[in-house]
């Protein structure tokens, strides 16, 4: 189940509580002949994904009319009858109703938004399938009451590059909350009010962009399953802006949370996809990272020809990176990042020799804060691996010392298992390392 965003938000705007829904739903009943006995937590559960049964979803709309001073729908409040079509859920419209809603849960801290768990299946699928296939939007300009400027579309692309950086020197649990407020503040007015088609566009592209990092940030918060729905809804603004890129970007981070979830075969008909779909508009930079992750999840099916095949387009792809030609959505791609990638595959596969060389070189390469405690962690556990304690442990002592003032679920994993491998290890001089972790994860989130 999916949580309802719609109904939460038209509960707010309406001024009404869950205890006091279910009262007027329950008289509502009444006048019907019906015996009803909800309570807040039916609320609650409605909220959470669950559909009310019989006349109750009807009842609701009746209640809320009432309110409101307005038709109120069932696709308004998040309950069209499944498997039938419904005017708002099909237009570019009701995609943006339903996506500010869900910024707006997101920013009040509510808990079926946020504990919502990631979908797999075939809902997982669905978005990138519909990315990937027909119709595409024919015309996404729209009427409103504010005229959207390339002044507001270039704020919005200042914003991401703003919250990019935040994320990679103070990490996501710290600046996701920054992004979703400004998504409620900024984004949301410009997405409804007056723009023509080519405006549009550029104000899809840009706003995706944002809501991508927003689910970066998500993702680094730990929060899986509202970080896929920010993934899947910048993914639609992909393809409502045009942009093929900016969807193969996109679907790179879904491979990415695939992979932290296990889905590997997911992972690589995801990665497949992109590559597919995006053709000629993915630059080198993406495709490197695409084929990378794709071997790292071919390492860990086991399937050893699949996964070096893959090694080997991510360098040829990476050796044809020229900087100044990639869009900023890519800039995380540094010199490295392949290496590092490349390395974690090598790993899986026990090709331990080969998995050092790669891993010594991305941290020899420069790389952003977060990058390079991920290739510091990665280059200790190989050293470890390979019984090479002092430099595991010195190694693990440079990486504890760089996460210093970042706020992240996905760092603090990483400490935590290094941690864990140099203790159990129980090779000499691991006490210091083993006490630098403890202090950084001693810091609460």
């Amino acid at each position: 189940m999916q949580p309802n965003t719609l109904l939460d938000a038209i509960l707010d705007e309406a001024g009404i509580s869950h205890a006091g829904l279910a009262a007027h739903v329950n008289q509502a009943g009444r006048g019907r002949g019906l015996a009803l006995r909800y309570e807040h937590t039916a609320v609650a559960r409605w909220l959470k994904g669950q559909r009310p049964r019989g006349q109750v979803p009807d009842l609701i709309c009746e209640v809320l009319a009432g309110r409101l001073h307005r038709p109120v729908t069932l696709d308004d409040i998040g309950l069209g009858v499944p498997g039938e079509p419904s005017a708002p859920h099909g237009t570019l419209s009701g995609f943006v109703e339903r996506a500010t809603a869900l910024w707006r849960s997101d920013e009040q801290q509510r808990p079926h938004v946020l504990g919502a768990p990631a979908v797999t299946g075939t809902p997982a699928v669905m978005p990138v399938w519909e990315w990937e296939n027909p119709p595409e939007d024919v015309d996404v300009s729209r009427g409103g009451r504010h005229r959207v400027t390339s002044a507001d579309i270039e704020m919005l692309r200042a914003a991401r590059t703003h919250y990019e950086q935040m994320y990679r020197k103070a990490g996501g649990v710290a600046t996701r909350s920054r992004i979703v407020g400004f998504l409620n503040a900024e984004a949301a007015p410009l997405l409804r009010g007056s723009y023509t088609d080519a405006t549009g566009r550029q104000l899809h592209r840009s706003t995706g962009g944002l809501v991508a990092v927003a689910g970066i940030c998500t993702y680094d918060s730990d929060a899986h399953g509202l970080a896929q729905r920010y993934f899947h809804q910048a993914l639609r603004l992909a393809k409502a802006s045009g942009d093929r890129g900016l969807g193969a970007y996109v679907i790179a981070l879904l491979v990415n949370q695939s992979l932290f979830m296990r889905e590997y075969r997911q992972a690589v008909a995801f990665a497949e996809a992109a590559l597919r779909t995006a053709g000629r508009h993915i630059t080198p930079a993406l495709a490197s990272d695409l084929y990378a992750m794709q071997a790292k999840a071919y390492a860990h099916l086991g399937d050893g020809t699949g996964a070096l095949s893959c090694i080997r387009r991510a360098e040829a792809a990476a050796e044809r990176i020229r900087r100044g030609h990639e869009p900023d959505e890519t800039g995380y791609v540094q010199p490295g990042l392949v290496n590092v990638q490349v390395a974690e595959a090598l790993l899986s596969l026990g090709e331990l020799a080969a998995a050092r060389e790669h891993a010594a070189a991305a941290v020899d390469n420069p790389a952003h804060d977060r990058g390079r405690v991920h290739r510091l962690a990665m280059l200790s556990t190989i050293e470890l691996r390979r019984g090479n304690a002092d430099e595991a442990v010195a190694t693990a002592v440079r990486m504890a010392e760089q996460a210093r003032g970042m706020e992240s679920q996905r760092l603090r994993d990483r400490l935590r298992a290094v941690r864990e491998n140099l203790v159990r290890s129980g090779v000499t001089g691991t006490a210091e390392a083993a006490e630098l972790i403890d202090g950084a994860l001693r810091v609460p989130l």
